[in-house]
């Protein structure tokens, strides 16, 4: 894996930025164009069509019964405890953080002055869906993340999203993490009377995308899409963003650490085990460290290399190519100096491996602190791995230097936050109606004028 200098991180990150930006978009704009008009014009026609292109089967009939999911998650149990108890156990802790974040949305209405009042209401979108990919390996912990969190937020209806396997339904173990879901998600809507329905759909790709957001005969239109995908799902997305809403648009996936000598007994370990880990997903995932003594980036190398050793194939394959091509360890001279680097990667995962790690946060350090990251690992205990799956935080994160602007999926993504307005005689009335008339004239738009102006007290 590269090593580099702090100083020269600025020349590496415009070059890095330079060639990572993606020559094949255009082809892959073309191609989902094409699926997203088909899919626009053709309905239910297009989604077969493509399915016999892109995926293992083309079933007659796209929806799925959910009583599958059931008998799937039934099975489950009884043939592969291990993998159920640990999915429950995930579940319950995803349900748990899905209920603090819901306590933080409110309704609210505030008298701002006499007459005056203003407020907010929290409902949650009608319909939303699900996309979970079943590629090299079937993410069944993302049916989770994006199902849970929609149920306690309340939503009237989720729309499940798989690909067909060759017996034309959706990865069992797909479907019954839906079970699941929905078996626990129930207990943590706000609205307890709320019942919401799933309904489970054999499609994948741009198309199953182009069919949620669009509606076709027998797929419903969605509020909200989330979930992951490839770069032909991602460019769907984007694309029909405003047409639907959508959780974020994903790129490569990446990790960054931050160490220190005094975590160098196992910092090197645990640092490879935590970069190898992102490798795994992509030859695209990008993982980083930030070190402060060369000899421990030496050390990391080495057990990088020690890790590599000992992984499947599969896996070891897809890591190696990720770090030789993607990975990087920068040594920095200075707490300033990382947590400037850190901000400019804004990376997708940050995990702090410090003797200190406390002394990073803003609370600790105010002025110059870590503030863009999608989710912050907190101590070398803090393995990212244990919010990809188990923790109770989302792992749909924001990748490509997004988390400057934004956080991850949460509850908030199937919430609406209108605003309402109340007005009663005042003077806090009286007020604001003249300024509205004033800037209203001001502005040169008589009629807005006009309004303010007829509601002017007798």
């Amino acid at each position: 894996m590269r090593i580099i200098d702090a100083s020269e991180f600025s020349d590496y990150w415009r070059s890095y930025k330079l060639n990572s930006s993606d020559s094949s978009s255009h082809s892959v704009d073309t191609v989902v164009r094409e699926i997203v008009d088909a899919v626009r014009s053709e309905g239910d026609n297009a989604l077969r069509r493509y399915a016999e292109r892109f995926d293992k089967s083309s079933p007659s009939r796209l929806e799925v019964p959910v009583t599958l999911a059931e008998k799937s998650w039934e099975d489950l149990c009884n043939n592969d405890r291990e993998t159920s108890a640990a999915l429950e156990l995930a579940a319950r802790h995803i349900q748990r953080f899905a209920e603090l974040q819901r306590k933080s949305f409110a309704d609210f209405e505030s008298e701002m002055h006499t007459g005056l009042f203003t407020g907010q209401l929290v409902i949650p979108v009608e319909r939303a869906a699900v996309y979970v990919p079943a590629g090299r390996f079937p993410i069944i912990s993302s049916v989770l993340m994006g199902m849970i969190p929609a149920l306690t937020a309340g939503v009237d209806e989720i729309i499940l999203a798989s690909p067909p396997m060759k017996d034309g339904f959706p990865d069992r173990n797909i479907m019954a993490a839906a079970a699941l879901s929905m078996m626990i998600g129930r207990n943590a809507a706000v609205d307890k009377a709320n019942d919401t329905k799933l309904r489970l759909f054999a499609m994948g790709g741009a198309q199953a995308i182009a069919a949620l957001a669009l509606g076709t005969e027998s797929v419903p239109r969605a509020s909200v899409i989330v979930g992951p995908g490839n770069k032909y799902v991602t460019a769907a997305k984007r694309m029909l963003f405003g047409e639907v809403g959508i959780d974020l648009i994903a790129g490569p996936t990446d990790v960054l650490i931050i160490t220190d000598k005094e975590t160098a007994d196992t910092a090197a370990d645990l640092v490879a085990a935590d970069m190898l880990a992102q490798a795994e997903h992509d030859t695209e995932a990008c993982a980083r460290a930030l070190v402060d003594d060369h000899r421990l980036a030496e050390k990391i190398n080495i057990a990088l290399e020690k890790h590599l050793a000992i992984l499947p194939e599969e896996s070891s394959a897809v890591a190696r190519v990720s770090i030789d091509s993607n990975g990087l360890i920068i040594v920095y001279r200075s707490r300033e100096e990382a947590i400037r680097i850190a901000n400019s990667i804004a990376p997708e995962h940050l995990e702090l491996h410090s003797g200190d790690p406390g002394s990073w946060l803003p609370a600790k350090k105010p002025g110059t602190h870590l503030k863009n990251f999608g989710s912050l690992f907190i101590g070398s205990l803090a393995a990212e791995v244990l919010g990809d799956y188990s923790a109770g935080i989302n792992h749909t994160l924001p990748t490509s230097e997004s988390a400057r602007f934004t956080g991850g999926l949460s509850v908030r993504h199937f919430l609406k936050t209108p605003t309402t307005l109340r007005c009663v005689p005042g003077v806090g009335f009286e007020e604001a109606r003249k300024a509205a008339e004033i800037l209203g004239r001001a502005e040169g738009l008589a009629a807005h004028s006009l309004a303010a102006q007829m509601r002017r007290s007798q």
